[in-house]
């Protein structure tokens, strides 16, 4: 990777893999261009980056010409957005189901869920987006689930251990996805040779862990794999949608996995903080952004600001460059 990204470039191209639209796409690689240091080692990492916008500036105008708007788009909600996706009759709508509020139809034929289908996910004080998709097969894989795979912060790979076949449709899932420019990956990231190349950080949740002859088919994929194109580096955990095993570590692995951090408020002229409803947000946000989530006069008007938390003193005076840990509680003080 060329030396010297700096954090701003980072903040972009992170944001360009949660793109939901063209539009948001266009506005992202436009600032990773503005950003990128301008020396010999960045060279054809911009030569990229230009192709980039060119194609997307082009996609962008074709789309609002023909349509009259930039495509498919699921407004993102929560800590974090998370998409299951799987061969067909792996248990994603059942999964999904188990993990949120939402009443996906279930059935036991394949292509039940035709088109993205949201819920929320509780894990103790905060809510995070969970989306269920149209089944990836060697002949089917829809530009939604291509779309929201890289506007994931985090995807859920299904095992059908149910299933004789599940190792080859695990086999098929993977040869769609790895071939496209949206891959599966260990951690979230972006091809430095291809900006066009993204990776999405994976999850392998081995569905129907408590079905007879689980274990035997485990091992069989287990030998089917080490023979494949594709190297497992994605963490696995066996569950069972239906009587709830593996769930809950499942779901706190989750909330790990997407890596951000609880922020709760406290007003100056009162003596308690509000912990009902927590700012979620990415580890190495700065105080001064969470400011801007709570209000922009807020963000506008900050002057300092005291925090209690696990990792200083009871009411540590900082600045708005101060990076928030989980549970902190701040109180800002304004101009």
């Amino acid at each position: 990777m060329p030396a010297n990204l700096n954090h701003r470039f980072l903040n972009a191209e992170k944001a360009y893999r949660r793109a939901t639209s063209l539009a948001e796409e266009f506005e992202c690689l436009q600032v990773m261009l503005r950003e990128i240091p301008k020396h010999k080692g960045t060279d054809k990492l911009q030569a990229e980056l230009k192709k980039k916008i060119s194609k997307t500036r082009e996609s962008l105008e074709a789309a609002n010409k023909s349509t009259g708007r930039s495509g498919f788009k699921l407004p993102r909600q929560g800590a974090g957005r998370v998409v299951i996706i799987g061969a067909a009759n792996s248990g994603k709508s059942q999964l999904l189901s188990t993990l949120t509020n939402a009443t996906p139809e279930i059935a036991p034929y394949p292509f039940t869920t035709r088109e993205p289908i949201p819920g929320m996910m509780k894990w103790e004080d905060v809510s995070i987006q969970v989306v269920d998709t149209a089944p990836i097969s060697a002949d089917h894989y829809t530009e939604e689930t291509h779309a929201l795979i890289r506007s994931a912060d985090l995807v859920l790979l299904l095992l059908d251990l149910g299933s004789d076949d599940g190792a080859d449709d695990l086999l098929q899932v993977l040869t769609r996805t790895q071939n496209s420019k949206t891959r599966l990956g260990p951690e979230s990231t972006f091809d430095p040779n291809d900006i066009g190349v993204t990776y999405t950080k994976t999850i392998l949740a081995s569905s129907k862990a408590d079905d007879v002859g689980s274990s035997d088919r485990r091992e069989f994929f287990e030998e089917v794999f080490v023979s494949s194109p594709f190297e497992i580096l994605f963490q696995e955990f066996p569950i069972s949608a239906t009587t709830g095993s593996g769930i809950s570590t499942l779901s706190e692995q989750i909330f790990t996995a997407l890596d951000v951090v609880r922020v709760y408020t406290k007003d100056p002229r009162k003596k308690t903080p509000d912990f009902d409803k927590p700012y979620a947000v990415r580890r190495g946000t700065e105080l001064i952004d969470v400011a801007k989530l709570i209000h922009e006069d807020l963000a506008k008007n900050f002057r300092s600001a005291k925090v209690w938390g696990a990792n200083v003193h009871d009411a540590t005076a900082v600045t708005g460059d101060y990076l928030v840990s989980d549970k902190d509680v701040v109180e800002i003080l304004c101009k």
